[in-house]
């Protein structure tokens, strides 16, 4: 069976010295459509290839690595318009279409956009920007804790509109985030809460003890290495604290807190002195 929009390993059926044929079963012969071939490439061997579709909506194959796959979601230039609609670079030859119909605001050439990858009633892979088709407001699959991917969708008035593993969404908010964020900005996040309704509050440093403990050790680390002594305090500012150890205010108190209580450190209203 093949897999349209993924990586698949297909056996080599035909080399013409100049083409290669891979064995595509109900689908036929599918075209290897790089310029060159693998040299050792043999007939009857596997060969692993990414499996897209041409402007007829045949089945082409690639060994190049596209920057989004099927259901993936990505910040893609356009690179041109016409009467199909925008076309995105993705990284293959053949750029990936945005139908018309799947815009929800005008794509203009050399512009950015995010979009969502999916398969038209065709069977041809296409990208859309229409993004609440086909991402879920609800929590499915995830619990609190779970580390999670996530892609910057756009700015609210609340905080920060993320993707959750290309398939759900979430919030940022602005009290809880020290670090500039940008739309189609990729990075890693922690589901914080889910509410009753489902929907996902998200949080970019991990809650909990289990994160205070590697601050912990990266706090000794840095006094050790500035001659056991740091201009920071649990009276230092949110932007303060995320620029040297890129965590919260919150995790900060409680990791300073707990070298304390172990006699590790003395503080004072400004500052943090390592114990000898």
């Amino acid at each position: 069976m093949i897999n349209i929009g993924q990586f698949n390993t297909l056996n080599i059926t035909k080399d013409t010295g100049m083409q290669l044929y891979l064995d595509g079963g109900s689908h036929g012969d599918i075209l290897l459509a790089d310029k060159q071939a693998p040299k050792e490439a043999k007939i009857g061997e596997p060969l692993k290839v990414f499996i897209y579709t041409g402007s007829d909506g045949e089945l082409l194959a690639t060994r190049k690595r596209p920057l989004v796959k099927m259901d993936g979601v990505a910040w893609l230039k356009v690179v041109s318009t016409g009467a199909a609609g925008a076309f995105l670079d993705w990284g293959l030859t053949k750029d990936l279409l945005v139908p018309f119909s799947e815009q929800d605001y005008e794509l203009e050439e050399n512009r950015y956009c995010l979009v969502k990858v999916y398969l038209d009633s065709q069977n041809r892979i296409a990208a859309s920007t229409y993004l609440n088709h086909y991402i879920s407001d609800e929590a499915r699959y995830l619990k609190e804790g779970d580390d999670v991917s996530l892609i910057i969708a756009g700015k609210t008035d609340l905080g920060f509109k993320a993707i959750i593993n290309e398939n759900f969404w979430g919030v940022l908010y602005h009290n809880e985030v020290f670090q500039p964020l940008k739309e189609g900005q990729k990075l890693k996040g922690y589901i914080k809460k889910i509410r009753e309704d489902q929907k996902i509050d998200l949080s970019l440093n991990k809650t909990g003890y289990t994160h205070v403990t590697p601050v912990t050790e990266q706090i000794i680390q840095r006094l050790k290495d500035n001659n056991g002594f740091l201009e920071l305090s649990d009276k230092s500012s949110p932007e303060a604290i995320n620029a040297a150890f890129g965590v919260s205010k919150k995790v900060f108190k409680h990791a300073i807190g707990s070298l304390y209580k172990e006699r590790r450190i003395t503080l004072t209203k400004t500052s943090i002195s390592l114990n000898k």
